[in-house]
């Protein structure tokens, strides 16, 4: 198919196959947010059919938010330089056929390996989806066909967890490996479209890739993260933290001396003198961590600690999708009027006290009392944050580099989860062992339902330790929502642009 080579500002796609492009686009997004939404209420079916320890099924979710953490930034350079359609192309075939190792694969390590391959070919294709729109799409018919990709993408965020955790409860814990089969459909489908029917865009030769800062910071990212996860009960080793975090950091340190220096940095650092840039990029951090961690913790507790059906969990859940879809419109509107420092900072002090609640309700062990409404709480808390903040974001650098800075957000949000899922999962498992008291012998694992009936004493305590450690995990996700807020209100403005 011959490559097309348009004005920068005009589309290089035909009118009439504009649609293929947005539906391609819709499906390959549709495909990341399965997995991310679904695979939280699917790990206690994957550590029961796999036999999986807290720490391998941490690496199941932290091996792919690794790599598409660590080279989100230059997914969107590789598609400059070798074009649009190509990379997003490329991005599909791998996250696919790593989908397919997935729901193949025999033992947890190789879908630990098969998640790893995932977040590489995220990191082509999340960048990818919205780009393509826009240099598909005329400037006057963008925000259409966004829209129609950001509508879809949320009826996908909310459907997937419900669907997902009647299929898991309907079938049976083998039943998580379609989670990862449905990517194969969707993204053939997107593939026929993209490369029968888009011509391809005209690649930007001089585009440089920061292959040494991508390599400096994946491998400072995962030494990190693996000197925080725990061994198989899930509890850290002090020699872990202290060798392979310490390992990491200097990785890490090495990346921005290199960042500094280089001519073409994949983070350039220059935006962090900005306050509001990096105020917005500090609160992200710490909000997102939070959320993250509630996210993946809160099922295991609530299917491996309570005994809840992934059916259940799935409708508890659904009240957040919702409320983001419908009221994130109008937190938007009322961000320009008030400006977004207030917006953000009311939204997240109104998920710190939905997170306080959960810590307090844990006791009551019913879904619908104890989860129910402070998930309703978290969904209009983050309603309140989502839109300013993206605002906040784009509007905190000049014009032409709106693009890097919200693919240094979209970046910042994916290291806060990857290091949450490290840090908070064994923080659960520490207070959940210290928890068991007289039940220590037993082979008990917090988010995971004994294989044989216990004693009532017994199942006591380990239903006790189990809230005890999510209790805790609760509670400093809601410090860090509060640190959030102050971080908003002090950094973002408080008024309206003029």
């Amino acid at each position: 198919m011959s490559t097309i080579t348009a004005p920068p500002d005009l589309p290089f796609v035909p009118a009439n196959r504009r649609v293929h492009v947005l539906v391609a686009a819709i499906l390959a997004s549709s495909m990341g947010f399965i997995d991310g939404s679904v695979l939280s209420i699917a790990t206690p079916a994957i550590r029961a059919d796999l036999g999986a320890g807290l720490a391998d099924v941490l690496w199941v979710s932290n091996a792919y938010m690794l790599f598409l953490a660590s080279l989100l930034l230059i997914g969107g350079a590789v598609g400059d330089r070798f074009g649009l359609r190509n990379t997003f192309g490329l991005g599909i075939v791998l996250f696919v056929l790593a989908s397919l190792a997935c729901a193949l694969a025999p033992t947890v390590h190789v879908l630990i390996g098969a998640r790893a391959i995932q977040g590489v070919g995220a990191a082509l294709m999340v960048p990818g989806s919205l780009a393509i729109i826009a240099k598909a799409y005329p400037r006057e018919e963008r925000g259409k066909a966004i829209g129609l990709w950001s509508s879809f993408s949320a009826l996908t965020t909310i459907l997937g967890p419900v669907i997902g955790g009647f299929v898991l409860t309907t079938l049976g814990d083998w039943s998580w490996r379609l989670v990862f089969a449905i990517n194969l459909p969707l993204g053939a489908i997107a593939l026929a479209l993209l490369w029968l029917r888009v011509p391809a865009d005209a690649p930007d030769r001089s585009r440089p890739i920061d292959l040494v800062g991508g390599a400096l910071v994946t491998i400072g990212l995962l030494l990190v993260a693996f000197g925080l996860t725990g061994t198989e009960s899930g509890s850290p080793l002090i020699s872990n933290v202290v060798v392979y975090t310490g390992l990491g950091l200097a990785f890490l340190a090495a990346f921005l001396f290199w960042e500094a220096r280089t001519l073409h940095p994949m983070l350039p650092l220059q935006h962090f003198r900005n306050r509001r840039f990096a105020g917005a990029q500090g609160l992200t951090f710490a909000l997102y961590f939070a959320l993250a961690a509630i996210s993946f913790l809160l099922p295991m507790a609530l299917i491996g600690g309570w005994g809840v059906s992934a059916a259940e969990v799935s409708i508890a859940f659904l009240p957040l999708g919702i409320m983001l879809t419908v009221l994130s419109p109008v937190a938007g509107r009322l961000s320009d009027r008030v400006g977004p420092g207030p917006m953000i900072a009311g939204g997240a002090v109104i998920v710190a006290i939905a997170f306080g609640l959960m810590a307090l309700l844990a006791p009551l062990q019913n879904i619908w009392l104890a989860v129910l409404p402070p998930m309703l709480l978290l969904g209009l808390g983050m309603s309140g944050v989502v839109s300013p903040l993206s605002a906040a974001v784009m509007t905190s650098v000049a014009d032409r580099d709106t693009g890097l800075a919200s693919g240094v957000n979209n970046a910042v949000a994916r290291v806060a989860g990857l290091l949450a899922v490290a840090v908070m999962g064994g923080v659960a498992a520490v207070v959940f062992e210290r928890s068991l008291g007289a039940a220590a012998e037993l082979p008990l694992f917090f988010g995971l339902l004994p294989q044989d009936a216990l004693p009532p004493a017994a199942e006591a305590i380990r239903v006790a330790a189990s809230n005890a450690a999510f209790a805790t995990i609760a509670w400093c996700n809601a410090a860090l929502a509060l640190l959030s807020a102050a971080i908003a209100w002090f950094t973002q403005d408080r008024r309206a642009e003029p």
